[in-house]
């Protein structure tokens, strides 16, 4: 339990946390702490709370008490996605997202897909499951000497690229505007013909949902492979199935559209495809990163100075 300093004073803002307050460690004197999990219980004290952190991958149910929440101030989230939320925070709210949390998670997973998907260790495994041995008569493409796109850099698709550099790879970034060494989403049509990897890792906004769509996808060449660690609408799932099915392209995705893929849905059979349960930032490497940028966040919130990772608001 927090200690009294942070819990007596009934007229201290009250933080919400979906965690006991001890994990994080060190916080700020003059801050009162509750651990609550909204979307399975509601306590009275809702409309008291002025730092409100959702729980975890618990979808769009993290956002329906914010009407309640007539005290609030800020809303701090664990994802560095805030598609599922930003309606629902009201005006003059400081909506934070997380970034940072997830970058070593999300990088790995990205690296892990495609090295998987190039080498062919989905039907490895397969079969082993069979009990076959089975070097085949090709060769496998590498990772070494592929021309790999990471559309979106921010600070996952930085750490994409950090990890990516040493499997001599040729990268080129892309992002929403051009600045120094990185292109824009608009310089796509002369970038994709050459892309053997494209790795996506934007945030789901309006410009970049569907962005992954059939001329996008048919502007790859033979054999190139999509990685998607973004979300499931960037990519158009039926213009994906098509390329998918003529053998023409392969994909690995953590994230689907739609999600949770439904059993039965045409993506499980797609041949060339490695699919993982958008399980990007779920590793070890979350939580310590997540207590960091909690600390830091609460620190400033009760110095009243400005905070990181703002999305939008007021505060």
């Amino acid at each position: 339990m927090p200690d009294a300093a942070h819990t007596d004073r009934t007229d201290a803002p009250l933080v919400w946390l979906p965690f006991d307050v001890a994990e994080i460690g060190e916080v700020p004197d003059g801050l009162r702490f509750e651990t609550v999990d909204p979307t399975e219980h509601l306590p009275d004290t809702v409309g008291e709370v002025a730092f409100y952190v959702p729980p975890y991958q618990r979808g769009t149910a993290v956002g329906d008490p914010l009407g309640q929440m007539t005290s609030l101030r800020v809303v701090q989230t664990l994802t560095a996605g805030v598609d599922d939320i930003r309606d629902a925070v009201p005006d003059g709210v400081t909506l934070c997202n997380g970034r940072g949390i997830h970058d070593a998670s999300t990088a790995e997973l990205a690296l892990t897909l495609t090295l998987a998907s190039l080498r062919g260790l989905p039907d490895m495994v397969r079969r082993q499951d069979r009990g076959e041995w089975h070097q085949g008569s090709s060769l496998q493409p590498s990772l070494a000497d592929r021309r790999v796109l990471v559309v979106g850099h921010g600070s996952i698709g930085q750490a994409i690229e950090a990890r990516l550099a040493p499997f001599e790879v040729e990268i080129t970034r892309v992002a929403r505007t051009a600045r120094d060494g990185v292109h824009s989403f608009d310089e796509l049509p002369d970038l994709l013909p050459r892309a053997e990897v494209v790795i996506l890792v934007v945030p789901l906004t309006d410009e970049t949902r569907g962005l992954g769509d059939a001329a996008f996808l048919a502007a790859l060449p033979d054999g190139a492979l999509v990685v998607n660690v973004a979300r499931g609408a960037v990519v158009d799932t039926d213009a994906l199935l098509a390329e998918l099915t003529s053998g023409r392209l392969r994909a690995a995705l953590d994230v689907t559209d739609p999600e949770p893929l439904p059993a039965g849905h045409p993506l499980w059979d797609a041949p060339g495809l490695l699919v993982s349960p958008h399980v990007g930032g779920a590793s070890t490497a979350m939580w310590p990163r997540v207590h960091a940028l909690l600390r830091d966040q609460l620190r400033r919130f009760a110095a009243g100075e400005d905070l990181a990772n703002v999305m939008t608001g007021s505060y």
